[in-house]
Formats: structure tokens, sequence, C-alpha cells
């Protein structure tokens, strides 16, 4: 049986314990469009990808007039 050439401190033990994880996914919701979404992830609303309150993007196409 290996055994540890150092002594693990107890802090670091206790912080791979469960008890310190998060059980359930946090959810945020967004000020601007009232939309529930997790925290730290870009969410797509209204055809529009949203991140910290900002569109990132805006799937809408926007036909431009040519003229020949």
């Amino acid at each position: 049986m290996a055994h540890p050439k150092r002594k693990t401190s107890k802090t670091r033990r206790d912080k791979r314990r469960t008890h310190y994880k998060a059980e359930m996914p946090q959810i945020a919701v967004c000020k601007k469009t009232g939309e529930s979404h997790l925290y730290h992830r870009a969410y797509w609303h209204e055809g529009k990808l949203y991140y910290k309150g900002k569109v990132l993007l805006d799937n809408e196409v926007e036909e431009t007039e040519t003229t020949s």
C-alpha cells in the first residue's frame, strides 16, 4: 500500500469533500430581458445572443438594398 511522504493538511482534504461544492446550478435573471439563465453563460432570447446584459450576436438577417 502506498504511503505519502508528507502529511496532507486537513483543509486540503476538506476541499475535496462534497459539502463545499454547489449542489444545484445557480440561476440568474437578466435585468434587461427578464430571462433566466445560468451564471457565466450566454443565452438566446428572441433571436439575439446575450451575455452580461449586452447583445453579442443578432440572428436577424438585415437586407441591404443594392442598386444596379
